[in-house]
């Protein structure tokens, strides 16, 4: 635990030194919103490489984001998973929004997060960490039938200078299925452009196109046991590739912290932005763009 408070320590104190840029985390939330009316399309895959023995896992989700004003974003989950040795199953589903109360850029940029889950508890998509964490050596078949209804809600604090972003996310889920008092995780995260510079040539594999940074995130207990006590915490490398104008390729291998973590989970994901993709829906049903 000391090597874990010094990686929060470590992360906080980048702040100090903290230009939008796409955004190359998984899990960490900043304060970026979706352009108002444009749609990104993101296909994300998980890998999951377990220790104890347990059998490695594949997760891919689907995930709609719409802008529907400058300060509110929606998004919709659909997610799977399949484990080595076992069956492939369909997981659910979930609904986020994101708020912005302050209009502008600021110092600290607050957003304030809420998400309805309706997933089963075969879900492997680890789009969050939070409460307490034992290896399960259940098998997905078993595990498709029982169905939970969630609700999520995310304090996110982010911070934008000198190129530079920290983002510091603190995370509250309830089950309104079980009765398990609430669950608490995080997730930190800082990133940088590798160049802040345009190169002026029209190059896919310029560094003005790369964006890479870290992630930490965690769960830290409920309710009934706050802390780090058998809990799973990860360390995660992140790195975007600006493929085209409106595509982007992310990459993530996360590293398994404590005992009651995942060895590794590695993440891949791709990204389409849609443009006036609302105004576009407007004008094909007969409406004003």
């Amino acid at each position: 635990m000391r090597t874990l408070a010094s990686l929060l320590t470590l992360l906080l104190a980048l702040s100090a030194l903290a230009g939008a840029q796409e955004k190359p985390y998984f899990v960490t939330y900043d304060h970026t919103m979706e352009e108002t009316g444009n749609l990104e399309i993101s296909w994300q895959n998980t890998i999951g490489l377990q220790q104890q023995g347990l059998p490695t896992f594949y997760a891919p989700f689907g995930e709609f984001e719409y802008g529907w004003s400058g300060w509110w974003t929606s998004e919709l989950y659909v997610e799977g998973a399949t484990q080595a040795h076992d069956s492939t199953i369909f997981t659910g589903w979930r609904l986020e929004n994101r708020f912005k109360p302050l209009n502008g850029e600021h110092r600290v940029n607050p957003i304030l997060y809420l998400e309805y889950e309706r997933v089963s508890e075969g879900s492997r998509s680890n789009v969050e960490v939070v409460g307490h964490s034992q290896p399960d050596a259940t098998s997905l078949h078993d595990l498709h039938g029982v169905k939970s209804h969630e609700l999520e809600g995310k304090l996110i604090l982010s911070s934008n200078a000198r190129g530079w972003n920290i983002s510091e996310n603190f995370i509250l889920e309830k089950n309104l299925t079980e009765d398990e008092g609430v669950e608490f995780g995080y997730a930190l995260g800082v990133y940088r452009p590798l160049s802040m510079i345009a190169s002026g040539s029209n190059c896919r594999l310029c560094r003005e196109n790369f964006t890479a940074g870290m992630e930490l995130y965690g769960g830290l207990g409920s309710t009934q046991g706050f802390g780090f006590r058998d809990t799973a915490h990860y360390l995660a490398p992140v790195l975007a590739w600006r493929v085209g104008k409106d595509s982007t390729l992310k990459l993530s291998p996360g590293f398994g912290l404590t005992s009651n973590s995942a060895r590794m989970l590695l993440r891949v994901a791709y990204t389409y932005e849609v443009e006036g993709f609302g105004a576009k829906v407007k004008k094909l049903f007969g409406g004003r763009p």
